[in-house]
């Protein structure tokens, strides 16, 4: 029964060489119909000359400095950079250093009135209490309020300006010479007066304080002007001497 079943198992196959033979046919049509294969060659290597610098010959290799444009020349066309023209210049032209600037001008200095001096010692008390001064003590008694202190600080300024100008023999304050003295309870201003000298007149200012009695300085300070022009005496009323007008 083996026999039997390997003997059909072996059996012969008719369309066996056919189809052989029809992969062969097919085969030899394939190879008579490809184009000639050209068989793949290894490309041949290029030499490169290589060239090696030393420190000397690469210092010598000057780089040209860059190209520096012209504001005006720089810019081309709004809509498009191709009409832009970019026209190098001279690299003096590019590094060109600023002028230095003029020095600073000083600024004007404005020339104020003199500042008022405090007086250290005060005279009018002593003064009024010399018996030489009892015609002036009198006329004193018959003022009262900021009529008396004016003259208390009149009197003072006369003191103070001999003392401060030895020999200038001041004999006459007038307060209210260039601008109305200043009257506030025992406190006097006087910011253009002026004194007489020597049938000369000069301006003065000064601030004076009176104590609460209206008998005495208390605190003096002034400061003396210069001289002021005879053409100018008439219209502060200022006068050479007593009761002679100056003409």
């Amino acid at each position: 029964m083996e026999h039997a079943g390997l003997l059909q198992r072996g059996k012969f196959d008719p369309a066996l060489p056919a189809s052989l033979v029809l992969h062969l046919v097919i085969g030899l049509l394939l190879l008579a119909f490809l184009p000639d294969v050209q068989p793949i060659r290894t490309p041949q290597e290029e030499s490169i000359d290589v060239e090696v610098v030393t420190p000397s010959a690469a210092a010598a290799i000057q780089v040209p400095p860059p190209a520096v444009l012209s504001p005006l020349q720089s810019h081309g066309d709004s809509g498009s950079s191709a009409g832009r023209e970019m026209v190098p210049l001279a690299p003096e032209t590019a590094s060109r250093e600023m002028p230095p600037l003029p020095p600073a001008l000083p600024k004007p200095t404005v020339s104020g009135p003199p500042p008022l001096r405090q007086a250290a010692e005060l005279f009018s008390a002593k003064t009024l209490a010399s018996p030489r001064s009892r015609t002036a003590r009198q006329l004193l008694g018959t003022l009262s309020g900021g009529e008396r202190n004016l003259q208390l600080c009149n009197l003072e300024a006369l003191e103070q300006v001999s003392r401060f100008r030895p020999g200038s023999a001041p004999d006459l304050v007038a307060p209210y010479a260039m601008k109305p003295e200043k009257v506030r309870g025992n406190s006097v201003e006087v910011d253009g007066g002026a004194f007489r000298s020597k049938r000369n007149w000069f301006n003065i200012r000064f601030h004076c304080e009176v104590d609460p009695q209206g008998k005495t300085v208390t605190a003096f300070a002034f400061a003396i002007g210069d001289a002021i022009p005879k053409d100018l005496w008439q219209e502060y009323n200022l006068v050479a001497e007593d009761g002679e007008a100056d003409q």
